[in-house]
């Protein structure tokens, strides 16, 4: 039951356990509340009974820091280190956690796969189609299906990334669209290189035409290395029309534009590339053949 206020001249009647603390319970340190209940605020101070003083403040104490060569307590759990945890992360270097990455540099021709397809091979592939080709599809399918860490990296998709200010081709060709697009290439190059360096495989799409090397082929061997596979995805007109008008947005371009983008990638033929033709191939197919082919390529790179 709560305990009477004091009676004015009469001392305070402390409890059966000390000045009206509850005794604490089993197991529990004194001055901690009940597990599973709230902390009490502190009640506020009585004012002292008539005739009596009040009680001498108590004795102050500085508060004391962290030992030397301790994190604080918060600290502690923030970055998961000190006390007789992990030792803190090195002050220097290029790190992600606590792995060291290797920088990412030219990446060089494949060793041979010892088993039939790539295997298990680390491999840096640009696939060359046009719109309507099935290459992002088909990058996307062949990379989740092997057996190896293996990244999906997409032009257009990078070249998404630019929200405000977004240059669409479809708006005209001009310096700002062309400029978006080396930029994006320059960054496929970049994540393409710093996969390889880490032991992942990645493979990067785009139209790349025929009749521009420097700005194409040209672009992506410095960007990325001579190491890079490239292989041609080239269905028929027809198909590329038909999966180019199930498309919306930026993504979807008019039928004089796909019919022109078509025309000049048949410029390929020839040039030495490994060409696949899947107007009659699903996904699955297409991605099967396409590792047949890489293989091939290993075993005898293309001169471009």
């Amino acid at each position: 039951m709560p305990q009477q206020p004091p009676v004015a001249g009469q001392e305070p009647q402390p409890s059966a356990h000390g000045h009206g603390a509850q005794p604490p319970a089993p197991g529990q340190a004194p001055g901690f509340p009940a597990p599973g209940h709230p902390a009490q605020l502190p009640a506020p101070a009585q004012p002292p009974a008539p005739g009596h003083a009040p009680p001498p403040p108590a004795p102050t104490q500085a508060p004391q820091g962290p030992a030397q060569g301790h994190a604080s307590q918060p600290q502690a759990q923030l970055y998961g280190w000190g006390g007789t945890g992990p030792t803190p992360p090195p002050s220097g270097g290029q790190v992600t956690g606590h792995v060291q990455l290797p920088p990412g540099g030219p990446v060089p021709l494949p060793a041979p796969p010892a088993e039939p397809g790539t295997g298990s091979a680390t491999l840096a592939v640009l696939l060359i189609g046009p719109a309507g080709a099935g290459k992002t599809t088909v990058a996307r399918l062949w990379a989740a299906r092997r057996r190896v860490p293996t990244a999906h990296v997409s032009l257009d998709d990078v070249r998404e990334w630019v929200c405000s200010g977004f240059a669409d081709p479809q708006a005209g060709w001009n310096d700002h669209s062309e400029a978006q697009y080396r930029l994006a290439r320059r960054t496929c190059g970049f994540a393409a290189r710093n996969f390889l360096a880490n032991g992942i495989s990645c493979i990067l799409d785009d139209a790349v035409f025929p009749d521009r090397p420097v700005v194409g082929l040209g672009g992506w061997k410095r960007h990325v290395g001579p190491g890079l596979l490239p292989v041609v995805l080239l269905p028929g007109l027809e198909v590329v029309l038909e999966r180019n008008a199930a498309r919306s947005g930026n993504r979807r371009l008019s039928d004089e534009e796909v019919a022109r983008i078509h025309g000049r990638m048949a410029g390929w033929y020839g040039s030495g590339l490994p060409i696949i033709d899947n107007s009659t191939y699903d996904v699955e197919t297409t991605a099967r053949v396409l590792d047949d082919v890489l293989a091939r390529s290993i075993a005898s790179p293309p001169a471009w």
